[in-house]
């Protein structure tokens, strides 16, 4: 529970911090934020998800190369 709290609150706040750095960003140097930049665990979440599609992928070539045997 108290992770979700945290979670929540973070998304709130990032979402505010989002809001102030692009209100003040220059349109011509950078691209407009977005929350997850400032989520720290938006970032958490986004690592993970790349190494849990590289285990999928590797799962599935398996399981298609083995097909393929048959």
């Amino acid at each position: 529970m108290a992770e979700g709290l945290g979670r929540e609150r973070w998304a709130h706040t990032s979402l505010v911090c989002a809001l102030i750095a692009n209100a003040n960003r220059d349109p011509k140097r950078s691209r407009p934020f977005k929350p997850s930049d400032f989520d720290p665990y938006a970032r958490q979440d986004r690592r993970l998800r790349t190494v849990a599609d590289k285990e999928s992928l590797a799962i599935l070539r398996e399981a298609l190369e083995a097909q393929k045997g048959t």
